[in-house]
């Protein structure tokens, strides 16, 4: 079965053209796929099904979406509430169970693959910023190992932890907003603290080779935890890249000591790129080669069954990947009027 890259867009910034695309990793013209979707529809989130790449999930503004023919036809679950949906997980331990993360913050479950779903929390922190949108779950992680310890990253509010599979949650934030005394970290742009910039929040992952640790992607940079959230320390990623703007960051799903970021300049900048560690974030190297992002690398894509499948998407609708482990590169626009691309996906 063929690799399939999806993209979806939005409508934040003035994206005049929404929804969700589709386009062969072999190349082609991207498809629009509207049946069973609301018009408009803006896309924040799409999740391949690793184990069944013919089941798509995608959260939007109208909440969450499900297909099961690669995305011909769209169906909403048994969903509670209308929230916008910004990502969703399917438990690494538990494949039936899937997540989601939501704005205003919350969180759902399903037991049972995506049919029903539940509302099981509403996680109370200490709102520390204020922006001019309700802060939103950009990310889910879950340690396979331990499967009950969940992982939230927060826009615009740091990190919180579950030690129940999701039903209540800690805040992780406090070593985060100890970097800000230091100027390197100050970063504010719509909210009256410095400490904006290391509670602006966009991606959290755990690898099976880096037991009890938390990877965590935010506006300024890439950071670890190695006692599961307690404390920070700066990966120190502008080591290896001038662009440090972190978006995105996963464990390669075949090779858990492999690490892939999302890194630009800023949230609106001219270019981005997508890197890669092969020990464990030590060191880092740019790999895509042969084209040019032209705006903020968004979201990374990897395919459960083809490590060779990389793909990442900018936020004016460039999709950037490779078939062949990085060796060679290629891009595919989205149709004119789309922007605001917040995620990509394949499988």
């Amino acid at each position: 079965m063929a690799t399939m890259v999806y993209a979806g867009a939005g409508m934040w910034r003035g994206g005049k053209r929404t929804g969700v695309f589709r386009v062969s990793a072999e190349g082609g013209q991207p498809e629009q796929l509207t049946n069973g979707l609301p018009d408009p529809c803006s896309v924040h989130t799409i999740v391949v099904n690793p184990h069944d790449p013919a089941i798509v999930y995608i959260g939007t503004h109208d909440g969450l979406y499900v297909s099961h023919d690669r995305g011909q036809h769209w169906m909403r679950p048994d969903f509670p509430d209308h929230v916008q949906i910004w990502s969703i997980l399917v438990h690494p331990a538990a494949p039936r169970t899937i997540l989601a993360g939501a704005s205003p913050v919350a969180v759902y479950r399903s037991d049972d693959g995506g049919e029903r779903w539940r509302l099981i929390a509403k996680p109370t922190i200490e709102e520390r910023v204020q922006m001019g949108f309700p802060c939103r779950v950009m990310r889910l992680a879950i340690d396979a190992k331990r499967p009950d310890d969940v992982f939230a990253a927060i826009e615009v509010n740091g990190v919180i932890r579950s030690r129940d599979g999701g039903a209540t949650w800690s805040d992780c934030s406090k070593g985060l907003i100890a970097f800000s005394q230091s100027d390197k970290y100050k970063s504010r742009i719509g909210s009256a603290t410095d400490a904006e910039g290391m509670l602006d929040e966009h991606a959290v992952a755990v690898s099976q080779a880096d037991p009890g640790a938390v990877w965590l992607a935010n506006r300024m940079g890439l950071f670890r935890s190695a006692d599961g959230g307690d404390t920070w320390q700066d990966v120190e990623v502008s080591r290896y890249s001038k662009l440090t703007y972190a978006r995105d960051i996963r464990p390669a799903p075949n090779d858990p000591t492999t690490l892939y970021a999302a890194l630009s300049v800023h949230s609106t900048g001219p270019t981005g790129s997508l890197a890669r560690s092969r020990d464990l974030g030590k060191s880092w190297e740019r790999i895509d080669h042969g084209v040019e992002a032209k705006g903020t690398m968004m979201y990374l894509a990897l395919d459960a069954r083809d490590p060779n499948q990389v793909w990442g998407v900018t936020r004016p609708g460039q999709v950037i990947g490779t078939s062949d482990g990085g060796k060679s590169w290629r891009e595919m626009r989205l149709p004119e009027g789309c922007g605001d691309c917040y995620t990509v996906a394949c499988g």
